[in-house]
């Protein structure tokens, strides 16, 4: 067989297809293999570079195959189908994989440490229970309002609310029976979210990127951990405002025939992590109208201009590239002194103007 330059491996659950080539660009394997077969076959293949597409199981692959002298480069699914040719496979799939893999602009995953992929489990698990309890607490609100108790939204309102069930004596008696059992499972998902919690502020507080990050207006503890914990490496990202771009902050480019054409926001990238940022804008922007903290006059210029949903995006924007400037460098935030003509009066007025400006 030809000397193999690069494996392009289309892994699934059972069946792994694998396309590779040799140096003048000739397929010279075309191959099934069991995922049990798999690593018996790297194991005694030549060390050459392998691409697999980033998906469920990809990193630990990664490392394995690493670990046998292979260089294994990680690909976004969306930058492998633009090389499938006709037809969907798992052969075609592999050739794209190979193909995508040679192109020299080429964008790769870093790959994740075993130690990495643990700490975004525990935010993943973190995600998870909030989204259990607001589940849980819209599905107690509703049925509550069928019995004409209502009540305002927040998580610190169905501990009363469940209290009036119980003790309402116009709800039938298997309502309150099915009340106290959504009760008990609420109380049960609240439990388990502060120990995530508070395994998520221990890991907060060891790593020193972090309690840096968490200096930045806007960002505080969970949003640093999450841009530590989804940024590896951040040096791989040549600029603040590819970081941005990469979390899908920048305007979508509809650019033709030499004339300039920006839409909304891409939307791209980890969604968990952006929606932290914007939240953590929206309440800088809060602070602000109502006179507390100390706005910048960018930020205060911008709410003259702007709705106060599209500053909060762009200030989302500036505390990425701010973050990552942190990451790569390791310095520590510094806030410059807002001048003291920056009143509360000035920040309100433009905030009024910019929600008149709103549909």
């Amino acid at each position: 067989m030809d000397q193999l330059i690069r494996i392009g491996v289309d892994t699934s659950k059972h069946i792994f297809q694998l396309h590779g080539v040799n140096a003048v660009e000739q397929p010279v394997l075309r191959k099934k293999l069991r995922r049990r077969e798999v690593a018996g076959y790297f194991a005694k293949l030549a060390p050459t570079v392998v691409a697999i597409e980033a998906s469920t199981g990809a990193h630990d692959w990664a490392r394995l195959l690493s670990a046998m002298g292979h260089q294994v480069r990680l690909i976004a699914p969306q930058y492998v189908k633009p090389y499938v040719k006709r037809g969907k496979n798992d052969a075609a799939d592999a050739e794209a994989l190979c193909e995508a893999m040679s192109r020299p602009t080429m964008r790769f995953v870093l790959v994740k440490t075993a130690e990495q992929q643990a700490a975004l489990m525990l935010a993943g698990s973190r995600e998870r229970l909030i989204a259990r309890r607001t589940q849980l607490g819209n599905v107690i609100r509703g049925y509550a309002a069928e019995f004409g108790l209502v009540t305002a939204k927040g998580t610190d309102k169905i501990e009363p609310l469940l209290a009036r069930l119980a003790a309402a004596q116009t709800v039938p008696s298997l309502a309150r029976e099915l009340f106290a059992i959504h009760g008990k499972e609420y109380r049960q998902l609240q439990a388990e979210l502060e120990v995530v919690e508070a395994k998520l502020m221990a890991w907060h507080r060891d790593d020193a990127c972090s309690r840096r990050l968490a200096q930045i207006p806007g960002v505080g503890p969970i949003g640093a951990t999450m841009l530590v914990m989804k940024t590896p490496d951040p040096t791989s990202f040549p600029s603040g405002r590819h970081f941005a771009a990469w979390l899908g902050l920048t305007p979508r480019d509809h650019s033709t025939a030499g004339k300039t054409r920006l839409g909304v926001i891409t939307r791209a990238g980890d969604e968990t992590l952006r929606s932290l940022l914007v939240v953590g804008a929206t309440a800088v922007i809060q602070q602000a109208r109502r006179g507390r903290g100390h706005p910048s006059p960018w930020l205060v210029s911008l709410l003259q201009r702007k709705p106060p949903k599209l500053a909060a995006v762009a200030l989302a924007n500036k505390i990425a590239r701010t973050a990552w400037k942190l990451m790569v460098t390791g310095e520590s935030y510094n806030a410059r002194p807002a001048p003291t003509t920056l009143t509360r009066v000035a920040v309100t007025r433009s905030a009024d103007q910019s929600t008149a400006m709103m549909p």
